[in-house]
């Protein structure tokens, strides 16, 4: 397997305003490419300033993107998906959490804004790539094809959220930062070599269009507040809330439940019905999925054929975890090899063999310990 790729391309550098970006859109046009960069407007409404290290694609973020492109001595232009981001990313989010799931919104970016309407525009035209400051590697094999796999620095690395990539966008995505042994120090050092002003910059983090960080209120301002039931495995009703939106499988903190459960042992969030806007709470230990059924699979080449044993990630940052996987009738079937918790519809499963990148799908139900044990 060898790198991509060994001819000079045309690329389109998606350059958020960040540290990553720039040093990435910095890398591509060293290496010969003919680079251009892009900042993507996705707030209808930015504001002048982030918040802390929070949100980002304000008015600050693209005049700093602009500056980095000047130091860099690359063309560069603002293009306005602030609609597509709205219906694709923002109104998706709000409708997963308004069903009862738990979405990765980043997933969704990466498939629907990133890797669909700005690739799409790119090769329209006539770029040949579209470069990101994505800490993933795309490889090329003799045979032509293309693969995903981690970056070389694992402390790094963020395959996860390109989990939703097919060969095809493989076949046009550069990550110049994929293969860097180096620290985000060091990434900071490399754009103060180059000059650019971002160096110092903190990275955004958490939901970028929730400066703020307040999921909850965000999500009660678009949903409104909606009173019910916080019960436990019984039935019993221990406590109320004001919108079960609010609350994730696994969640320990903030129940406000009144009193303590028969054992005096904490109670975490099991279930969430918007059915009849209940909140079910129990034991750590009903937490426990021994296997799941994930839908709309995305395979970053074929599918695979059969069952097979994999490793797995189902957080952006979270660990992996060994499993047996199939495709079947469109779905992905996975046991674990041991039971893993905290796994909630809409989350994202991202398949691995070794540091290959299988593919990735939506969680759609789970089966418990418990429930396997009844």
């Amino acid at each position: 397997m060898t790198k991509t790729s060994p001819r000079p391309l045309r690329v389109l550098a998606a350059m958020s305003g960040g540290v990553d970006s720039a040093v990435a859109a910095a890398r591509a046009a060293e290496a010969g490419h003919d680079v251009t960069g892009v900042h993507l407007a996705l707030s209808a409404n930015p504001q002048s300033f982030r918040t802390g290290a929070r949100g980002c694609c304000t008015i600050e973020d693209s005049r700093d993107a602009r500056r980095a492109a000047d130091v860099i001595g690359i063309p560069f232009y603002v293009w306005d998906l602030a609609e597509r981001f709205r219906e694709d990313v923002v109104e998706d989010f709000v409708a997963e959490y308004e069903a009862g799931r738990t979405p990765n919104p980043c997933l969704r970016c990466n498939e629907k804004i990133k890797f669909a309407a700005l690739l799409d525009k790119a090769l329209a035209l006539g770029f040949d790539a579209v470069c990101t400051g994505h800490y993933a590697t795309v490889v090329l094999n003799e045979d032509g094809s293309r693969e995903l796999h981690r970056a070389s620095d694992m402390a790094k690395d963020q395959s996860y959220v390109l989990g939703v990539l097919d060969e095809k966008q493989l076949a046009h995505a550069m990550f110049p930062l994929g293969d860097t042994l180096t620290t985000k120090d060091e990434i900071r050092a490399e754009a103060e070599r180059r000059g650019l002003a971002v160096a110092k910059k903190p990275d955004s983090h958490d939901i970028c269009f929730i400066a703020d960080g307040d999921t909850q209120g965000f999500l009660a301002k678009r949903l409104g507040k909606a009173e019910g039931d916080i019960v436990d495995e019984s039935g019993t009703k221990v406590g109320s809330h004001e919108g079960a939106y609010g609350f994730t499988i696994g969640q320990r903190k903030g129940l406000r439940i009144g009193h303590p459960a028969a054992d005096g042992k904490p109670r975490y969030v099991l279930d969430i019905s918007p059915v009849n806007n209940t909140v079910t709470v129990g034991p750590v230990e009903a937490l426990d999925v021994t296997g799941l059924t994930a839908i709309k699979p995305r395979w970053c080449g074929d599918a695979p054929a059969g069952p097979g044993t994999y490793t797995a990630q189902l957080r952006a940052h979270g660990g992996e975890t060994a499993v047996t996987a199939e495709a079947v009738d469109g779905e992905l079937v996975v046991s674990f090899a041991e039971p893993v918790r905290g796994v909630a519809p809409g989350q994202a499963i991202v398949l691995y063999d070794g540091t290959r990148v299988v593919g990735s799908a939506t969680i759609a139900t789970t089966t418990r310990r418990t429930e396997a044990l009844a």
